[in-house]
């Protein structure tokens, strides 16, 4: 008997060695990027079958959960979205709604791309935005540019008879005020005046020309802008990012008694967190690239120099591009309103949510059953009628075309992800089939003799650096089947470690590769690295103090942190080989 338990013993840590080493290759594969991170993915569905770890049919089942039919669903509402330019109209209103105060537009900037992220992914926001922004940019500058021109003409005496009268008087002031209006460097000077029209040459080998320092500082400042509030907005829905989505499922899978973890708790979670980085962001760059004036910043008045004309009326042209607000784009708002509201109401908390009249089956409706009924609709709902001519010249309808089709939504389906999340899934199977999470749990639990604030706040930290590095699904994806069981071991909630820690996964803000809104701002030249480091630094660490403050303030009450919940297992020391 004592020998045929040293072999099942045996074999147990052989589990383990052999799980922690396809975790090893995974990690390092996802961190070096030397296969693409979807395929790397697919190793544990290689790897476990091989060293008997894992049957074959029982990896391929973690590769598609209830997380992908919520992704679906999201997805569906997205491609709608985009094909009909609704999330255009709404970033224009926004900004519109703001005036034409420089501070107030960067502000009107970063809420519309953050209510666009809470619902669209950070990339397409992004991507969405930053045009908008470049064209903005653009016409501020040559608004400027115009009127110097226009104030060169005058002091040339062509215009004005009052500074005709100056000229003759004071020459020597005049001269010094031509001196003053001199074309920067680099510019063109066309019939002794400024040319307005300017043009921002991207991604040349000479670089960006900017009439002024200010003028550069304040394209750097709208880049980072979109960047970084595309990213904050994600933190506050469950769908908003990766990242959170990842989380909700492995939680859900590792702990399903335990049913605080849905979209209305999340949002009501986050929402506040990322409303205050959101504000603290805007500050910090804005004092960062153009100085912290108050009088300046907080002057709410609707008009404004020529410059903010300029930039309240390209954005006005913008919006008028769009014409009236079509059918589809109707449609499409109903659809999203409806999704959110079913979201929110489905189980509250405070009160019964509609999850109620299905009481017979407790646990069975998801946040997945609402996205698919609504994404289910986008390919019913009519968006136009398709007509043809009949030999007798009668247009008749023969067909109509949904508010989106399948190629559209597959444009759209961002698989890599799906298939990413669905190795992090089977990894994290791997590691508790294996008892690795068990032996991991083990060695870490001296750590319980360390204040639970200090172990929260340094796996932020490692946190919040590691995805600088890795894209941020393959850090929490590698992080949680480690996370999770540390909490186990030293006896504390395990959401007191895992909340911060996933929302801490989206601050990648130091570096252009850190995530794809920072590569696209990035990619339109105004911005280097260094400029990227200083702004996304100090954005680092007002994100993981105010999600450290929100920790204490609002999150330990709302999931009652303090105590150990009877939904997650209570883990005795062993001694383990």
């Amino acid at each position: 008997m004592l020998a045929l338990a040293g072999v099942c013993r045996s074999n147990q840590s052989s589990m383990e060695a052999e799980c922690a080493y396809t975790l090893f290759v995974v990690a390092m594969f996802w961190l070096t990027e030397a296969l693409p991170l979807s395929v790397t993915a697919l190793l544990p569905g290689l790897m476990f079958p091989l060293f008997g770890i894992m049957p074959s049919k029982e990896v391929a089942s973690a590769y598609f959960k209830d997380f992908h039919l919520l992704l679906i669903g999201v997805i569906c509402l997205a491609t709608s979205i985009e094909k009909w330019n609704l999330h255009k109209r709404i970033a224009l209103r926004m900004v519109m709604t703001v005036g034409v105060n420089p501070a107030w537009l960067t502000l009107g900037f970063m809420s519309s791309t953050a209510f666009l992220s809470m619902w669209l992914s950070n990339t397409s926001t992004a991507a969405m935005v930053m045009p908008i922004v470049e064209a903005v940019a653009q016409q501020i500058i040559n608004a400027e540019a115009e009127v110097e021109a226009t104030q060169m003409t005058y002091f040339s005496g062509s215009t004005n008879l009052g500074l005709e009268t100056d000229e003759s008087v004071n020459g020597h002031e005049t001269n010094e005020r031509k001196e003053k209006t001199k074309p920067v460097a680099g510019y063109r000077n066309e019939a002794g005046k400024i040319s307005g029209k300017m043009e921002l040459e991207k991604n040349s080998g000479t670089g960006n020309k900017y009439r002024t320092k200010k003028d550069h500082m304040m394209c750097k400042l709208m880049c980072l802008c979109i960047a970084y509030s595309s990213t904050i907005g994600g933190l506050t829905t469950i769908t908003g990012t990766s990242t959170n989505l990842i989380f909700a499922e492995h939680f859900n899978m590792r702990y399903p008694d335990c049913h605080c973890i849905n979209f209305g708790s999340w949002f009501i979670m986050s929402f506040p967190a990322a409303i205050i980085i959101l504000l603290l962001s805007w500050i910090w760059l804005q004092w960062l690239f153009l100085g912290f004036n108050f009088k300046e910043m907080f002057q709410c008045d609707k008009t404004g120099t020529a410059k903010q004309k300029a930039c309240a009326e390209v954005i006005k042209q913008e919006y008028q591009k769009l014409g009236p607000i079509r059918y589809q784009e109707i449609v499409t708002l109903v659809l999203f309103i409806v999704m959110a509201v079913l979201w929110f109401s489905r189980d509250p908390g405070f009160v019964p949510g509609w999850s109620a009249l299905f009481s017979q089956y407790p646990g069975f409706a998801t946040d997945s059953t609402v996205a698919l009924l609504v994404g289910l609709l986008f390919f019913l709902i009519p968006a136009k009628r398709l007509t043809k001519t009949t030999p007798t010249g009668e247009t008749v309808a023969f067909d109509y075309s949904p508010l989106i089709t399948w190629k559209e939504f597959q444009s759209f389906m961002p698989w890599d992800i799906a298939i990413l999340v669905g190795g992090g899934f089977a990894l994290a199977d791997g590691c508790e089939e294996s008892g690795l999470s068990k032996w991991i749990g083990n060695k870490l639990s001296p750590l319980g003799s360390l204040p639970v604030w200090l172990i929260i706040l340094i796996s932020s930290l490692f946190v919040t650096s590691l995805t600088e590095v890795a894209s941020n699904p393959a850090t929490i994806t590698l992080l949680l089947p480690i996370l999770a069981p540390l909490a186990e071991a030293i006896h504390v909630n395990p959401l007191y470690i895992l909340l911060p820690s996933t929302l801490c996964t989206s601050f990648a803000f130091l570096l252009p590769v850190a995530n794809p809104p920072n590569a696209i701002v990035f990619s339109y030249g105004h911005l280097t690295v260094i400029d990227m480091v200083k702004a996304g630094l100090g954005v680092n660490v007002l994100g993981v103090a105010v999600v450290m403050l929100g920790l204490f303030v609002w999150m330990v009450p709302m999931f009652d942190l303090h105590t150990y919940p009877s939904w997650a297992p209570t883990i005795a020391n062993e001694t383990l080989p």
